[in-house]
């Protein structure tokens, strides 16, 4: 291998000890994913805002995406309060110093794992009341924030987000990586491949799917739902951004904590079959709303 070789896979290496906060900065700000999550939820936000009278302050509570670009479009919609539930401290750090910095008083940051705040009827009901002052939302955003949970548990979690969270009339958007694999330069691709290879995983999460059992269930009959997918691709002439997004996509080190060797082995690929023939990073996206008492047909 050449020395230029080297230095560029030590580079992407080095980019692998970095936090998700950071990856997840580089992939909004080269990808086109926050574009397209963002025009879908105006779409949600015109659907919702048509269904309420001029004077109703619209409330929403926003899962695991604490420091992305759409809060710039939920600050400014949710005037009767924007709640942000993140794991990542240092994502809600930067909303915090953001919040303060520019006076904004209808947003509050929660600290926590959401898993454990609605998987169980109990603890929805606990949130909603110490968390929300006992008031519903309109509007729930899951933004990518569904890999971090199995898919079998997805159906309490949305039941309880659906009974507990979610208000009378409003609407829940998600947004996650398709379960399609195609090309090696696809995200699903590449964690089917490493993932797979060394933990024996897959990306079986698949919302298109879900979608489908949640229409064919009783308890969500009365809800429009919809799904509907994109593409959206990714590229950064800088080999270090390039693997910060690789990492992010591999669920390194939360879900698959690789070995330095197993690192190594991927760096070397990405940089050999994407990077140095200037692959962009293709992902296919799916986007699935749950419209709850809206009286017309909603936008997707």
């Amino acid at each position: 291998m050449k020395n230029t070789d080297k230095k560029m896979i030590e580079l992407g290496l080095e980019t692998a000890n970095r936090r998700l906060v950071y990856w997840d900065r580089i992939w909004s700000e080269y990808s086109n994913d926050k574009v397209n999550i963002g025009e879908k939820l105006a779409l949600v936000l015109r659907t919702i805002i048509k269904a309420f009278p001029l004077h109703k302050d619209i409330r929403a509570l926003s899962i695991g995406s604490s420091n992305e670009p759409q809060f710039r479009i939920l600050e400014t919609a949710c005037r009767g309060g924007l709640y942000l539930l993140d794991i990542e401290k240092a994502a809600l750090d930067k909303v915090r110093e953001r919040v303060k910095r520019q006076s904004i008083s209808h947003v509050k940051t929660i600290q926590d794992d959401y898993k454990k705040c609605f998987f169980r009827d109990k603890d929805a009901k606990e949130f909603l009341l110490c968390q929300l002052a006992g008031v519903k939302v309109n509007l729930i955003a899951l933004h990518h924030s569904l890999y971090y949970c199995r898919e079998k548990n997805w159906y309490e979690i949305f039941r309880n987000l659906y009974r507990h969270i979610l208000a009378r009339k409003g609407a829940i958007h998600t947004v996650l990586m398709s379960a399609e694999a195609g090309s090696q330069n696809t995200t699903t691709w590449l964690y089917n491949h490493f993932a797979g290879k060394y933990f024996g995983l897959r990306n079986d999460q698949d919302l298109l799917t879900f979608q489908k059992e949640l229409r064919a269930d009783k308890y969500f009959r009365p809800a429009q739902i919809m799904a509907t997918s994109s593409r959206v691709s990714f590229w950064a002439d800088d080999f270090k951004k390039f693997m910060a997004v690789i990492w992010m996509i591999l669920l390194y080190p939360d879900v698959c904590p690789y070995s330095q060797r197993q690192r190594e082995e991927i760096t070397e690929f990405v940089y050999k079959r994407l990077w140095q023939k200037r692959k962009p990073l293709v992902q296919k996206q799916d986007h699935m709303v749950i419209y709850r008492d809206i009286g017309f047909k909603g936008l997707i």
